[in-house]
């Protein structure tokens, strides 16, 4: 697997080195560092990047291929890709990348194996919407001062 540097690879991508450099940054693209700390773009990720920029109709996603998952009732899918895989024991710990949000599941360390999960694979997370939670953020109040009385003894 060649590594690029950033200026190389935005050539290749037809973008400004600053467009790519930003893309890094903010996490939409996946590098390596070298020791020195400077950020090196595989070819994969190039391949991974060029495919994004095709339009809908030559381009397959997880989201449009569902003969894998056709007779599934869950309606909630959301495609992205791994950003970290953790296994400890049984379970494992999946960190999914879905647009500028980030989904953590607990799953099998056997279905991580079965699925072949590794750092920067495109994958799906399908929610059961029976277990999702939503919460919204309570305004915020001004304190105000309590009052304090005495109680007699």
């Amino acid at each position: 697997m060649a590594l690029l540097t950033v200026r190389a690879a935005a050539a290749q991508l037809g973008v400004a080195y600053s467009t790519l450099k930003r893309w890094v940054h903010t996490g939409q693209v996946r590098t390596t560092r070298t020791e020195g700390g400077h950020h090196r773009v595989s070819e994969s990720e190039i391949e991974r990047l060029l495919t994004r920029q095709q339009p809908e109709s030559k381009r397959r996603t997880p989201a449009a291929s569902t003969e894998s998952i056709e007779g599934l009732s869950a309606r909630n899918r959301l495609s992205g890709f791994v950003e970290e895989v953790r296994i400890d024991g049984l379970l494992a710990q999946v960190r999914l990348r879905v647009g500028d949000q980030s989904l953590t599941a607990v799953i099998t360390a056997d279905a991580v194996r079965a699925l072949k999960l590794r750092r920067g694979d495109d994958a799906l997370a399908i929610v059961k919407s029976t277990e999702v939670m939503i919460a919204k953020a309570a305004p915020e109040r001004t304190a105000s001062p309590r009052k304090r009385t005495r109680r007699s003894t």
